[in-house]
């Protein structure tokens, strides 16, 4: 057992518990409007951030819960902003798939597939042109491989040779579409095809993520330029909380069961002592459990409010809003 794989194990184990919470919450109708679950993928998010300061970026999904947290956000936070409460990241105003810490070097979720890779390619920019060693990632899945604005950031990132390392998260499906009717060819060849070292890894293997990541973002912040790594990994609920609500699923039982045995934390947790692994699992329940405390009783926005926040210098100038 080593201090890597205990703490990879924390955060997946953090991230899993968080959206089973988040997902009954969204179930009930609790959270507004639901959530995209990311359980099943924690060992992407888990180990590509192991390898981030607080001082990296990285950009996020629709599916961003689990980017977020492995980040270092407070899952307090996080909830209280699903929630719609001041006491969020972002007063309640980004919800799910727009949560966002600046300080923590977290540009946000996205609700716009792959819009994340035009983002974080224009934040490794200003890394490289103010001379720092900061370096971004940018997670997106295997739907945004056939989005434009994806691919022209990794000709810009390839061009200007820039500090950031792509992180494709393949799922196999674009929300019902699978990875063979929606993606011509192969993601990390294609990537290849924009001068980018390009690796896959298997995504449910937390250690394998991690060792490949720490190379290629030490790679990226020695300015070696780009990097693209897919890991593929399966989400193991629908694609939207209102799925499991109306209890539809598109993919194929016998598939998702499958899948589920190659589950990436009990994969881990028979590395670790039972002891160890017991410690973890009370401190992260009731880590969970008083940001569900906290995040009920957060105060609710005053609607008077609605306006501020929208715009900054000239724009809340011109309007009169200034904060």
């Amino acid at each position: 057992m080593t201090a890597n794989q205990v703490a990879l194990y924390r955060s997946m184990k953090l991230i899993r518990e968080f959206e089973e919470q988040c997902l009954e919450m969204a179930i009930s109708g609790e959270i507004i409007g639901g959530i995209h679950p990311y359980i099943g993928q924690e060992a992407v998010a888990a180990g590509v951030c192991a390898h981030l300061t607080t001082r990296d970026y990285i950009t996020s999904t629709h599916r961003g819960h689990g980017h977020v947290l492995a980040k270092g956000a407070e899952p307090r936070r996080l909830l209280a902003e699903l929630l719609g409460t001041v006491e969020g990241f972002n007063k309640g105003r980004g919800g799910s798939m727009h949560a966002a810490d600046i300080e923590l070097g977290i540009l946000g979720a996205n609700g716009i597939v792959g819009a994340g890779g035009a983002i974080g390619t224009g934040a490794a920019w200003v890394a490289k042109t103010s001379g720092s060693s900061d370096i971004v990632v940018s997670f997106f899945g295997d739907g945004a491989m056939s989005q434009g604005v994806l691919l022209e950031a990794f000709n810009l990132a390839s061009l200007w040779s820039l500090p950031v390392l792509f992180v494709c998260e393949n799922n196999r499906y674009a929300t019902s579409l699978k990875l063979e009717s929606g993606l011509a060819g192969n993601a990390a060849r294609r990537a290849e095809g924009f001068g980018m070292t390009a690796h896959t890894v298997d995504g449910m293997d937390a250690e394998a993520v991690s060792s490949k990541a720490e190379e290629l973002i030490e790679r990226c912040r020695l300015g070696a330029g780009p990097a693209f790594l897919e890991c593929l990994t399966y989400r193991f609920f629908g694609h939207h909380s209102i799925l499991e609500k109306l209890g539809i699923e598109f993919r194929d039982i016998d598939e998702v069961a499958e899948w589920r045995q190659r589950d990436p934390i009990l994969a881990l947790r028979n590395k670790l002592r039972t002891e160890t692994v017991t410690e973890i699992d009370s401190a992260v329940k009731e880590e969970v459990a008083r940001a569900v405390d906290f995040a009920r009783g957060a105060e609710t926005p005053n609607p008077r409010d609605a306006l501020l926040y929208l715009y900054s210098g000239l724009g809340a100038a011109k309007t009169g809003v200034t904060q």
